[in-house]
């Protein structure tokens, strides 16, 4: 019965463990077995030095019955005369051997490392307590130990020259892969080089032929003879137009005399047939200096547009080479794939220009002084930045680019006449329409379908729709509860219009209605919006999480999808086409994005923004955004550098000035269909850019 209840029961006094454990040493009743049902836990407790807390090392027994460590009691008693369990006088004297734990202790230790060790370790415990083994079972070991050793090394062996393999395998698969698709872009070249090459030849004859056919005209050009020819079809219109062009001799009133009328009338011929072969020799000049120029422009971009010919020929490798049904104002190319035609626009497009021309500059120092306004930047999430250094505005078209207008913290609204601007002097430049706000303006946008509408928002949260003509404001909604940074007018639904804040918020209005039509709670701050020109129920939202969230109005439970990609706040978002998304951010990216097929397309880098916005706009294949060096940048969608920028400069500023680095670009706008843009810097200028060659 004891037996039994000792074994079930962990023990609670320390002594009655240790006299049992005492008796199994000893040869007592009590089995091993019944010893090992006491618990590890348990176990270890009572083994433990009461001041230390570890495995009792050089066991000592007290005169009252306590046992520690031999270093832990002696440095206790050198300060005080107690037991530190019972708390009874003691003193070193009292200190007594405990050679029955120790042996025990040696035992438990033993009893855990054959649970635990490896028979390795085992072993080598066994040899350093002293295990007594012959030579002849030491030799044995040794050769079984060296026969191990060799079979591990081969299985090393083997593992090591299977990884070889599988990585030579790998590296193989990767580069028949590149070769492959190495091969198949060569293939592409050969097709689209023996393309170009005849087409190439055939505009040389088409030149040969229009350069005989001037001289013949110089030679003779009364005309006496209409040609029939399928060229002279061709180009029949042009020499007309060079017939019955200033200077030329109308054919039908033309009398023919004697020889010295004959001699009259062709006296010319010898002078106007070196004047045309002067022309043609100055214009082959310019035309082979200006293919100079932008075979440069090429070898500076040789990688970006070698990576767009490979990706628009790759995608169009597997489609239809030509078009059932073509533009009738693209010229039919016989033999070109669909991927060397959109390569060839690409290429003719970006290598067309090389510059930003300066062709007019407005300076209104009311309207956009740094001393009167300031800039909106990016904020922190938790702090929101109310004195802010530089300026803001923002520039917009009106629907027929006619007319722009232009907003900033000086709470006022001016429209300018846009062919007044670039053809009138720089001192004639006077808004034909002014109107003032109750706060500071952060965004506008047009109505693309009344002209005379456009809206704007300011920083006290407020969305306003404005009629030009009247100069009164049309509609007004307050529900936003915090700066509003952007409003958009939708271009297939002109009634609708859309808005973000700081509030967290997208709102949605009708101009015929006074109260939002539809709300989107977010959870970052709002800094852009955007509708799809093709769709009134899609919209853009850019967003200080650093995500851009593409909505369908229909469902705004959750986005269409979010797209990811930006390190900061995304600051504008504008469409490019129905599927082709532009992004802005201040960390110097911007990125385009495919709404169709939620796909990130190409990031664009080479303008500097980390801290204002600067702008962006979009006009069919190019982007433009300001910089905070003070620069204009204009980049092509299909490569990921900058085409070209320009720098804007001031007499009144001084390169020098510690205050010049601190002028930024801060809104830019392009005029639809066209390489003229508008653009305004931090300082108050706005200047009219063309792209030239």
């Amino acid at each position: 019965m004891v037996e039994s209840s000792i074994g079930g029961v962990v023990p609670a006094v320390k002594g009655e463990v240790m006299m049992r454990m005492g008796d199994k040493e000893e040869g007592g009743s009590v089995r091993d077995e019944e010893v090992g049902t006491v618990t590890e836990w348990e176990l270890d407790r009572e083994l433990l030095c009461p001041i230390c807390m570890q495995i009792i090392k050089d066991a000592f027994l007290t005169a009252c019955g306590h046992s520690f460590c031999y270093m832990c009691i002696v440095t206790h008693l050198h300060n005080k005369s107690d037991c530190p369990c019972c708390s009874h006088y003691l003193t070193t004297s009292q200190l007594y051997p405990n050679f029955l734990l120790d042996k025990l202790l040696k035992k438990t230790s033993a009893r855990q490392i054959s649970k635990t060790a490896s028979p390795v370790e085992q072993f080598r415990h066994s040899l350093e307590q002293g295990c007594e083994v012959s030579i002849k079972e030491l030799d044995a070991l040794l050769l079984m130990l060296s026969e191990k050793k060799r079979k591990l090394e081969q299985e090393e062996a083997e593992r090591n020259m299977q990884i070889l393999l599988d990585f030579l395998q790998m590296l193989r698969k990767q580069k028949v892969d590149e070769l492959n698709e190495v091969q198949h872009d060569l293939q592409y070249i050969k097709q689209d080089l023996n393309s170009v090459e005849r087409h190439r030849i055939d505009l040389y004859r088409a030149r040969d032929r229009y350069s005989m056919k001037l001289q013949m005209l110089a030679d003779d050009p009364i005309g006496k003879k209409p040609w029939s020819s399928s060229t002279d079809r061709n180009f029949g219109g042009l020499f007309s137009t060079s017939r019955n062009a200033p200077g030329g001799l109308p054919t039908g009133n033309l009398t023919y005399k004697k020889v010295d009328s004959k001699a009259q009338i062709r006296s010319p011929g010898p002078q106007r047939k070196d004047t045309s072969i002067s022309e043609l020799n100055s214009q082959r000049m310019s035309q082979s200096g200006l293919a100079v120029v932008r075979k440069k422009r090429v070898n500076a971009q040789f990688n970006d547009l070698q990576e767009c010919y490979l990706q628009k020929r790759r995608q169009l490798a597997n489609k239809s080479r030509v078009k059932e049904e073509k533009d009738a104002d693209v010229v039919q190319r016989e033999g070109y794939s669909e991927g060397l035609a959109d390569f060839q626009s690409v290429l003719s497009t970006f290598t067309r220009y090389s510059r930003l021309r300066v062709i007019a500059e407005l300076r209104h120092g009311d309207l956009f002084h740094s001393a009167n306004i300031v800039s909106r930047q990016v904020w922190s999430l938790h702090k929101i930045v109310e004195s802010l250094k530089f300026s803001f505005y923002c520039i917009e078209f009106d629907r027929d680019d006619e007319l722009f207008a232009t907003a900033g913290v000086s709470r006022r609204i001016k429209v300018f006449d846009f062919s007044s601007v670039v053809n009138e002097p720089a001192d004639a430049h006077c808004p034909v329409v002014e109107m003032s706000t109750r706060s500071k303006l952060s965004c506008l946008s047009w109505n693309k379908y009344t002209k005379n509408h456009i809206a704007s928002s300011d920083y006290d949260g407020i969305v306003t729709v404005w009629d030009v003509t009247t100069r009164q404001s049309v509609m007004e909604y307050e529900e936003h509860e915090k700066r509003a940074w952007s409003v958009d007018f939708s271009r297939t639904e002109p009634s609708m219009l859309v808005s973000g804040s700081d509030d967290c918020k997208v709102k949605v209005w009708c101009t015929k209605q006074e109260a939002s039509v539809l709300n989107i709670d977010m959870k970052a701050n709002i800094c852009c919006v955007k509708y799809n020109p093709g769709s009134s129920v899609h919209i853009a939202v850019g967003s200080a999480d650093h995500h851009i969230h593409y909505y369908d109005l229909r469902n705004t439970s959750q986005p269409v999808h979010i797209f990811s990609g930006h390190r900061k706040a995304v600051s504008y978002v504008k469409f490019l086409s129905n599927n082709e998304l532009a992004s802005a951010s201040t960390d110097s990216t911007l990125r385009l994005w495919d709404v169709k097929d939620n796909l990130p397309v190409r990031t664009l880098r080479g303008h500097t923004n980390e801290k204002n916005f600067v702008g962006l706009s979009v006009n069919n294949e190019f982007l433009s955004c300001g910089s905070e060096t003070n620069e204009v940048f204009v980049y092509h969608k299909a490569i990921s550098k900058p085409m070209t920028w320009h720098r804007f400069g001031s007499p009144d500023i001084d390169e020098a000035d510690e205050d010049a680095g601190s002028y930024f670009i801060s809104a830019v706008c392009w005029k639809s269909d066209s390489p003229t843009m508008l653009a305004a810097n931090s300082q108050g200028t706005i200047k009219v850019l063309v792209l030239a060659a």
